[in-house]
């Protein structure tokens, strides 16, 4: 659950990664190497704000008076609105507040920290705007979901460059409003691989494959983010095979090429490729940066590899990049999944910034481990340090209780999640219900729980209440419940196996053949069972009945 939160966070930044990433050159920024120490500007872009802030200090302690390029280049280093309030204390103190190479930089820093008002203050206070105060603050709208609002601010502006026009294309994309994004972009006077790339990205994002490769096949000329664009895009819709056929042929392949490719293969489940082509990447001299280390832990996640997640750890020391949040979330993520509880509470308490997913992460690696109580309790801290759960929060809060039989409370965080919280139930928190009602053998409530559900009950629901009846040796229920599974999913072998072993621990061997029987007739398909053996820090994986990999005898 947490994994699935942390790739929809990397998936949501990609698209407007991308476009930064392109308009970096484009739009410029007002820099000036002799007046801006080039060591604030270097911490500030690896994200080590508190190095950053600290050296800044004592630049002043040094009687060093800052200038707009420095302040331009610390600001960024502020990951909190705390910090960046601080900060705009002291560039008021300093005469700067109307300078609009440091107003543009504040604007955009409010409106990444949401507070898209302070933003718009900052913008009509800039006395002098260019068309980069417009741009950002357009930016900053369609960020925060206003895009009426950057819509509105696109029409009044004095001037436009490609830039504005690009920076709404993408806010539209990223808002849901593919088709308003495709008008924008016909209406650019004069496109350049920036817009293209925009709208191949929102087309890939929206899952319009088939459109974003026009467009690709169309360009007048791509550059590196355009064959990255559409690499992702192939990838985030898992066309993994053709993503990795446009990887080949890219003329040349840099840190956001691998970067997608292990992301692709870490969300089709296929942890073995991601952990390759992550090492391949290292081979070939390419340095991962936080994205790298999220993926490739997720994929150390998906295959329990200790070993494995423990080495990149220490290379994420070794990187730099042990303070970054994202990445601090998948180590907990990585440790928890892996069985080590006590080195993910470690890297959890070390974390100097914590957001949903690193909370969530923790939560679900205590509800693994049967640690309901701690769970909970962890649950309660997150609630007073003012950071609001998600669905999957209370998903993993649900599931502690289930594994720690706290049906009490489980029944009292259910209701205090739509009550409290306005977050409606969706079918994993009804079949975590259903589960922690059956696994305590309340099957009368568990029944009436489904009844009264306002949405149709699915087949993790059901099944949930079947394994609830393996349990407690409820064939009878058991055998209704099956059926309601074969009818909705004639092709799942699991209700089947289920039933099968309930009727073999019951010495009822004339219906084990029956079940069999029947399987055979529907032509039903068991998957075969998958292990993973860690030898020498490889991962190596075995199916049923299957050789996959040609050192099994020698392991």
């Amino acid at each position: 659950m947490a994994a699935q939160l942390l790739t929809k966070q990397r998936k949501k930044n990609t698209t407007m990664g991308l476009l930064i990433q392109s308009m970096a050159d484009l739009q410029g920024r007002n820099t000036n190497t002799d007046a801006a120490p080039s060591k604030d500007d270097s911490y500030g872009r690896h994200g080590s704000a508190d190095e950053a802030l600290g050296l800044f200090r004592q630049m002043q302690s040094s009687d060093i008076r800052p200038n707009q390029f420095t302040f331009a280049s610390i600001l960024p280093a502020c990951y909190d609105l705390v910090s960046l309030k601080e900060l705009h204390r002291i560039v008021i103190a300093s005469g700067f507040q109307f300078d609009v190479v440091v107003g543009n930089t504040l604007i955009a820093l409010y409106a990444k920290c949401g507070s898209i008002d302070e933003a718009r203050q900052m913008f009509d206070r800039i006395p002098q705007r260019n068309v980069v105060s417009w741009n950002t603050m357009i930016a900053g709208y369609a960020q925060n979901g206003q895009i009426a609002v950057a819509e509105r601010l696109f029409e009044e502006m004095p001037e436009r460059n490609v830039v504005s026009w690009n920076t709404l294309v993408t806010g539209c994309s990223e808002n849901g409003q593919i088709d308003e994004a495709w008008k924008l972009f016909q209406k650019i006077p004069e496109p350049n691989v920036v817009s293209w790339t925009a709208m191949i990205s929102a087309y890939a994002k929206k899952g319009y494959v088939d459109n974003a490769l026009k467009l690709f096949q169309k360009m007048p000329e791509r550059n590196m983010i355009s064959w990255n664009a559409m690499i992702a895009g192939y990838a985030q819709n898992g066309l993994i095979e053709e993503a990795l056929e446009l990887f080949q042929k890219m003329p040349g392949r840099n840190l956001v090429s691998w970067n997608a490719m292990i992301a692709g293969y870490a969300q089709q489940g296929d942890n073995e490729s991601a952990l390759k082509f992550f090492r391949q990447m290292q081979h070939r001299g390419v340095k991962p940066n936080s994205e790298s280390f999220t993926s490739v832990l997720l994929a150390c996640a998906g295959l329990t590899a200790l070993e494995q997640g423990k080495e990149i750890h220490g290379e994420i020391i070794r990187c730099g990049f042990q303070s970054d949040v994202f990445v601090g979330s998948a180590l907990v993520n990585m440790y928890g999944k892996c069985g080590s509880i006590k080195n993910a509470r470690c890297v959890f308490d070390k974390m100097n910034k914590r957001d949903v997913v690193s909370w969530t992460a923790m939560i679900e690696g205590y509800a693994m481990h049967g640690c309901g109580k701690e769970a909970l309790a962890l649950f309660e801290e997150m609630k007073q340090s003012g950071t609001k759960p998600n669905d999957v929060t209370l998903l993993g809060v649900l599931s502690a209780c289930c594994h720690s039989g706290l049906v009490n409370e489980g029944i009292e965080y259910f209701n205090y999640m739509s009550q409290h919280y306005h977050i409606e139930p969706g079918m994993e928190h009804y079949s975590c219900m259903v589960n922690l009602l059956g696994r305590a053998g309340q099957f009368d409530e568990a029944q009436n729980f489904i009844n009264k559900m306002p949405i149709e009950p699915g087949v993790t629901v059901w099944g949930s209440l079947l394994g609830a009846c393996r349990i407690h040796n409820n064939i009878k229920l058991g055998e209704q419940i099956a059926e309601q599974i074969f009818v909705l999913e004639p092709e799942n072998s699991a209700p089947y196996m289920l039933l099968s072993n309930m009727y073999a621990e019951a010495g009822r061997w004339d219906d084990v053949e029956k079940l069999q029987k029947l399987v055979k007739d529907r032509k039903v398909k068991k998957k075969p069972g998958c292990s993973w053996i860690e030898v020498d820090e490889q991962v190596h994986a075995f199916l049923v009945e299957k050789k996959v990999t040609c050192t099994k005898t020698t392991i």
